[in-house]
């Protein structure tokens, strides 16, 4: 939380919900009063400016239940909420005040909320003239933005909030890593893109510790940012990560440079670390993607044949697998399947959920339906309903234009 001085009441909004006086927490449990408490609490404390009205509270405390007296059932709520406020020790007042049909948080109890103070913040950077003022007040303003707004809270009102707060916690950490550019601050602009993609993750922020990274000519960290980028949307999304992503990631790739060295020692470093491991070379996308578009140039001098295969897990009725803890298994157990089938030469990449591509250096179109009987023989077992559907196309197009595909195993 912000703090813990005595007799302020701290409120956290994001990622969650939760009230704390004097270092103790005010909410707690599960049962149906306590939620009620819960929603009451969240609607009055974060509209502490302008109320809320009683049909309002009202719709949250009870939704579309069916209850004779709507009104008697929420002052019961809000009486037994003063109930529990006193108990948890906070001083005699009048907490929940209602003016004509208007309830309002007391004034008497000072509350200091994480979601309100990234409001104020991101104001009054906005309003600054002076360039370091403005910057800490971004920082600050971002570093109260710890998660979603209320976390998994489904009122309409809430999902509103969250999607502001969200899009304000962008426009922030924009603003400040633009600030931070000019003023070249790239240790900050490092730790801020960190903690953006800690808190907003899947959302492109790892292209500010890139350009942080590359800045201050930290190649290497770079280089591993961009491959571990490229694997945790895989594994998160089952998608590569978006085309923003990868052409700034790829341009930022291209700025760097590296020291003076003998081609020894360059040399020893472009070697796999260990040296060759049994196998085909497994690759991350933008490693594979390059290997693609070489041996695709090379191909331009003919005499050899390159086909690029298609490996997707299917279910017993032929049908991709989308999703689940058994798509998963089945993946890791194609994915040594195919590891152990192909050459030690051809590259493997596992683009997305249930998915591989493999590339083919120097073969037929009969020895990609030999390899297809390897990986089946390796995957299958028993009487597994589950197979693999197997697409392949020739690098160089055929005359016809059209891929060949193989069926399912």
């Amino acid at each position: 939380m912000m703090g813990n001085n005595d007799n302020i009441l701290y409120v956290q909004m994001f990622g969650g919900f939760s009230m704390t006086w004097n270092g103790k927490s005010v909410t707690g449990g599960s049962k149906s009063s306590e939620t009620q408490f819960v929603y009451l609490m969240q609607l009055l404390l974060h509209h502490r400016e302008k109320g809320v009205s009683r049909s309002r509270i009202e719709q949250a405390l009870f939704e579309d239940r069916d209850i004779n007296d709507l009104h008697h059932a929420a002052r019961s709520v809000i009486y037994n909420a003063k109930k529990k406020l006193r108990a948890a020790g906070l001083p005699e007042a009048n907490y929940i005040e209602r003016r004509k049909d208007v309830y309002h948080w007391t004034e008497a109890i000072p509350v200091i909320e994480d979601a309100s103070e990234m409001d104020r913040l991101g104001r009054e950077a906005e309003a600054a003239a002076d360039p370091a003022e403005k910057l800490s007040l971004y920082l600050d303003a971002c570093h109260r933005y710890t998660g979603d707004f209320l976390g998994n809270q489904t009122a309409v009102w809430a999902a509103q909030e969250a999607r502001r707060y969200r899009a304000l916690f962008c426009a922030c950490v924009e603003a400040a890593v633009q600030l931070m550019r000019e003023r070249h601050e790239y240790f900050q602009m490092e730790a801020l893109g960190l903690y953006a993609a800690k808190v907003n993750p899947l959302a492109d922020w790892e292209t500010v510790t890139m350009e942080a990274l590359i800045s201050m000519g930290r190649y290497d960290d770079a280089r591993k940012l961009y491959d571990d980028t490229v694997e945790l949307y895989l594994q998160e999304q089952g998608l590569r990560p978006s085309p923003r992503l990868m052409e700034l990631l790829d341009r930022l790739g291209s700025q760097m440079g590296h020291h003076y060295a003998v081609l020894d020692d360059i040399q020893a470093k472009l070697s796999e670390p260990g040296g060759p491991v049994p196998g085909g070379y497994l690759c991350p996308y933008p490693v594979f993607q390059g290997i693609y578009q070489m041996i695709a140039r090379m191909m331009e001098r003919g005499g050899q044949s390159v086909y690029l295969m298609l490996c997707t897990v299917v279910d017993s009725k032929g049908n991709p697998m989308r999703d689940g803890p058994m798509l998963e298994e089945l993946s890791g157990r194609l994915g040594d399947a195919i590891q152990q089938s192909v050459r030690h030469g051809d590259a493997v990449n596992r683009y997305g959920k249930g998915q591989y591509l493999v590339l083919l250096i120097n073969t037929t179109r009969e020895n990609c339906q030999i390899l297809q009987r390897r990986i089946n023989y390796r995957f299958l077992v028993g009487r597994q309903r589950t197979g693999v559907q197997y697409y392949v196309n020739s690098v160089v197009c055929t005359a016809d234009g059209q891929k060949e595909v193989f069926g399912k195993g």
